[in-house]
This record gives structure tokens, sequence and C-alpha cells, in this order.
């Protein structure tokens, strides 16, 4: 079992035409838009589709659509977005068991999305379930893998929960990845922040970042056995503790948005590494270029059916065989 740990809250994503049109003819759900009342419409204000995300449920999400056996380990809410949040991820078969409650409200995260499909955000984390996570005991033996990221890394008191947890983990030999998918936006001291992220590379396995990532932590770091960095429309490459260095190319689509791209590739350099037996360092050492190439195909492939599609939807294996 490989066990995703971190945020899940509720992205408000800008509606494509079609599901506008689908809206029109019944759909619904929305937020904003040209609404009427007694204020008279507001066709300034995008309508927004409440969407489950966060990276790291996201990643879980797409573990369980790729058919790895995954628990999710997070705090969510009690009120209807956590409920939402928690049948998603049963609808995924993502076990549950590992996931706290609390009554505060669910994290809001409201998508911008560029010409390109390019993604920002904009976060209301204050008070949310998610941020008073606590440490769990140790996590069940058959954990063969934990992976974490993004929000949960920053915001406090949290972020020091999860950061005991990757350490404690790691000290037992659990294979860990870390993806930081930083938002500068939530990141009140930059330096500390980055401190911070160097004391966690001894405790990683794999890194994926982003270029955006990489720019952003002065360049891509040494000391886990793997780094991953993605590169949007130019591909994937890793570059591994044995030397070997390895790039694919971006799979071919006609690009919705970004969101939750780069959660699937995270889901999908789990899922692959897996199928070969490669969830530990030593495993990592001894890959060749050949099996890195097989495993970077395959994440890219599985991040072009997301971004074909609105908002964090990663695929079922199927889809990517």
């Amino acid at each position: 079992m490989i066990v995703v740990a971190g945020e899940a809250l509720i992205d408000l994503v800008p509606r494509s035409a079609a599901d506008v049109r689908a809206g029109e003819s019944g759909g619904g759900g929305a937020v904003g838009g040209a609404g009427g009342g007694a204020g008279g419409p507001l066709p300034s204000l995008p309508p927004l589709l409440p969407r489950p995300g966060g990276g790291p449920y996201n990643t879980a999400v797409a573990l369980g659509r790729l058919g790895t056996p995954t628990a999710f380990c997070s705090r969510v809410s009690t009120d209807g977005f956590g409920a939402a949040l928690l049948d998603g991820l049963r609808s995924a078969r993502v076990d549950t068991s590992l996931v706290q409650r609390g009554p505060e409200p669910t994290t809001l995260a409201v998508a911008s999305v560029g010409g390109d499909g390019s993604a920002g955000y904009g976060f209301y984390a204050r008070g949310t379930a998610d941020r008073l996570f606590e440490l769990p005991p140790q996590l069940p033996p058959s954990v063969r893998a934990l992976a974490l990221g993004t929000c949960s890394l920053v915001l406090e008191p949290g972020a020091s929960a999860y950061e005991a947890l990757l350490r404690r983990e790691a000290d037992r030999g659990v294979f860990t990845l870390l993806d930081p998918n930083i938002r500068a936006g939530l990141i009140p001291d930059a330096g500390a922040y980055r401190a911070r992220f160097a004391g966690w590379l001894p405790s990683l396995s794999l890194l994926k970042l982003s270029e955006e990532d990489a720019r952003w932590l002065g360049g891509v770091p040494s000391g886990p056995a793997a780094v991953v960095l993605t590169r949007g429309s130019d591909g994937l490459s890793v570059r591994t503790r044995a030397g070997v260095e390895v790039s694919v190319p971006a799979a071919a689509v006609d690009v919705v948005d970004t969101i939750g791209a780069g959660d699937t590739v995270n889901a999908a350099l789990l899922h692959r590494l897996g199928a070969f037996d490669a969830l530990s360092e030593g495993a990592l050492d001894a890959l060749d270029a050949g099996r890195w190439r097989d495993i970077l195909g395959f994440a890219a492939r599985a991040a072009a059916v997301t971004c074909s599609r609105t908002g964090a939807e990663p695929p079922y294996e199927a889809e990517v065989a």
C-alpha cells in the first residue's frame, strides 16, 4: 500500500464552455456567474465549478484510479465539502481509515486558468480543518511508500506534524516522495522555507519538481536517489544518484487546463515504480535508462489525459495504456 499524506480541499475552477452549456440544460452547481437577484446580474464574475482538489488528494485519487492500493492520511472537515471529498476517495477505492475529521471548514482554492491552460490559485485557508492535522501512530507494516507535498508542508500547525511523519517513516526505511508544488503566496518567509526544504532532502527517496519550483528554490537539489523535473509542454526528465539522466517528450494533447497534472505525475511515477518493484532507494539506484524512459513515458501520458479535461480528473490505467 502507498500512503498519500496532505491536504484535501475544494478547487473552484472556471467552467469551460461545455460546462456552461451543460448547466444551461439543467446541470447547475456553479458559484458566481450572471445570476440575478436584488443586485442584478454580475457579468464580470466568472462561473466557478467546485471540484475536489489539493495536491495530495489528487495524487491519492490518481493512484486509486490506476489500480494501486492507496490510503489517504489527512484531516478533513465534517462539512458538506468534506463529505464530498471522502466520497471521491472512496469512489477511487482509496482507503480513508487514516483520515482525521474536524468541524472546521474545508480549505477553498480559487483557480484561474491562463490562455495556455496553466493554472494559478488563491487560497482561503485560515482556520480550516486540514491545518490541524496531528501526527498519527506508526503507519501499517504493509505501507511501501509515503508521498507528501504542497500546502500541507507550509501551513502550521499541521506542517510540523506532516514533517514529523516524513522523518519518522523515512527513518524506518519507507520509500518517500515529495512534491513541494510551491505556492509562493502561502509562504510568509521564503528563506526559512528554503532552509526547511533543504532539511527534508536526506529523508527523501524521490523528489518531483516542476521547473517553476526549481527556479523558486534556486535550482535542482541533490540528495534524493532520484529527482524528476517536469517541464510542461517540453516533457519530463530524471537525474539519479547513480548517474542516469533521461528525458522524454510530453504526450500530444489539446490542453483544457493543467489543474492536477503534476499530481497525476506523482501517482504515475509511484504506480509504475511499484510495477517494477522499485519502491526502495536501492531499487531506484539499479534502474537503467530504459526503465526510466518507460516510467517517465507512462507519467507523461497520464498527465496528458488529465490536461485534456477540466479540473483535476486523473485517468484510469486503461486510459493510459
